[in-house]
């Protein structure tokens, strides 16, 4: 007897022990394996997070309208120029040559990133404000400068990193600690590659070896991310850059093993293709079989840009149309900002993110963890076709699409999403008199309603439509500004 007891639990407790081991999903080094990782729900739920661009390039905050100013090294040292305009192509290194001088490195923005002003709580407490539920800070920009303390960031042969170099702080760390606090989830963007770092240049397999590989595995081990938004990935396949066996490492052994999701910027021909969730950026209307992302700037660039004036920064409305068209098509809005130099957010984006949360504040219910329905929005007659005329697309494409058409062109009448057995009809303009909606079917139990205000709405269903009388409301009555939803629960 005596000894049946002692063994019994050692049996116990080794099937339990192997229970673990094999349920724990372990994966192998390669896109079969890696693709099998699903995304985390809370990523489909979120719809709206930040994107943050700042670093050395935020000190000179220049580039001409249409392009992007975070590039400014590469445009100076390649006399290059890439974006929406027509370009000589040494604009960027003219205006450095008469502002800072021939013999002024790129390099030397880096002690002038004090970053004085940043205060990471009040940058968190603004997110939080704006409605976002997961922000996106550059740790690490094409130009290798690390926003964190990082051993690699300097064996180019000098300091190159904020804590030793210009605000002589842990800005990752700072922003990490202040926004965990908060509801909002941490995400980290991390360049795989850098233009002028001497072993990129001469010696690529050197770089990941030495450089990438370990500087990742310090960004991840240190701050824990929920997000790694990966970039840069373009100018060599996943086998080089090691990604797969990176990714591998990731799942399984770093300390976000189980919680973290990625991007699919992982090597030439992966984006859209493998990885975590896909990511357009300056895109229209999109339909993707996972979860996707769309990235772009409140103004064109993603860094700050003095260059860009009031008429270049998106208006609430667009960014409420934008949003919504987005979360229609079951993706998310990953909006981006560009503080400055000491670390302010300037004034006008701090004002667009209050606006959007402010509409979030009353509309949420039909944005936040609902999924794509059947049918992402109803159109009017005419022609839906919709015609890019520039590189990147303009965010003025959402009104053209719904509330200022081109002559003879259809407009998205009603977005739609859905949550269980209600879905969510989003309407740009605010319906007179009546709102038909067609093909909702609606059962014995189904309501009516506006969000933001109580009270059920009336309705018939005659002929696939559904038929919603609307009250006359003033415009102080009405709940939000820009966009109006109306929820019909219960449907069949």
């Amino acid at each position: 007897m005596k000894g049946k007891k002692i063994r019994m639990p050692i049996i116990l407790l080794i099937i339990f022990v192997g229970g673990i081991h094999v349920s724990a999903q372990q994966y192998e080094a390669n896109w079969k394996s890696l693709d099998k990782r699903p995304v985390a729900d809370w990523f489909e739920d979120a719809k709206l997070g930040i994107f943050i661009h700042w670093g050395p390039y935020s000190v000179p905050a220049w580039s001409p309208k249409g392009t992007y100013s975070e590039w400014y090294q590469f445009w100076m040292q390649s006399r290059s120029l890439f974006g929406n305009g027509n370009f000589k192509g040494d604009e960027v290194w003219q205006y450095h040559k008469e502002t800072y001088g021939p013999h002024f490195s790129y390099y030397n923005f880096g002690e002038l990133f004090k970053a004085d002003l940043f205060n990471a709580d009040e940058w968190a407490a603004l997110f939080e404000e704006a409605g976002a539920k997961y922000i996106v800070l550059t740790s690490k920009h094409h130009d290798g400068f690390t926003l964190w303390p990082n051993e690699q960031a300097n064996d180019r042969g000098f300091a190159w990193n904020s804590i030793e170099v210009g605000s002589k702080r842990d800005l990752v760390g700072e922003l990490n600690t202040a926004v965990k606090k908060t509801s909002v989830k941490m995400g980290l963007y991390y360049s795989l590659y850098e233009w002028y770092h001497p072993w990129w240049k001469k010696d690529k397999a050197r770089f990941v070896d030495e450089h990438m590989h370990p500087q990742f595995k310090d960004l991840v081990q240190k701050y824990e991310p929920h997000l790694i938004w990966s970039d840069g990935e373009w100018d060599m396949e996943a086998e080089k850059w090691k990604s797969k066996e990176l990714l591998a490492w990731l799942f399984n052994e770093s300390k976000v093993k189980d919680d973290v999701v990625i991007n699919d910027r992982w090597g030439k021909g992966v984006r859209f293709n493998h990885g975590g969730y896909y990511t357009s950026e300056y895109g229209g209307d999109k339909v993707y079989n996972k979860p996707w992302e769309e990235c772009r700037g409140m103004g064109f660039s993603f860094g700050y840009n003095q260059n860009e004036d009031a008429y270049d920064y998106a208006k609430p409305r667009t960014l409420v149309l934008m949003l919504v068209d987005i979360v229609s098509n079951g993706g998310n809005l990953l909006l981006d900002i560009g503080p400055d130099s000491r670390g302010t957010i300037p004034p006008i984006m701090q004002l667009r993110l209050k606006e959007l949360g402010a509409w979030l504040k009353v509309n949420g219910e039909a944005i936040y963890g609902t999924r794509k329905w059947k049918q992402p929005v109803q159109w009017s007659e005419g022609d839906q076709k919709f015609e890019k005329t520039t590189h990147y697309l303009g965010s003025d494409y959402i009104l053209k699409q719904t509330v200022n058409p081109e002559p003879g062109k259809a407009v998205k009448e009603l977005f739609f999403t859905k949550k269980r057995n209600d879905i969510y009809a989003i309407a740009p303009k605010f319906p007179k008199g009546q709102l038909i909606i067609k093909d909702v079917k609606p059962s014995k139990n189904t309501k009516v309603t506006l969000l933001g205000r109580k009270g059920n709405l009336s309705y018939t269903y005659k002929g696939s439509k559904l038929i919603v009388s609307i009250p006359s409301l003033t415009y102080d009555e009405l709940p939000c500004q820009h966009a109006w939803s109306f929820k019909i629960s219960n449907v069949e």
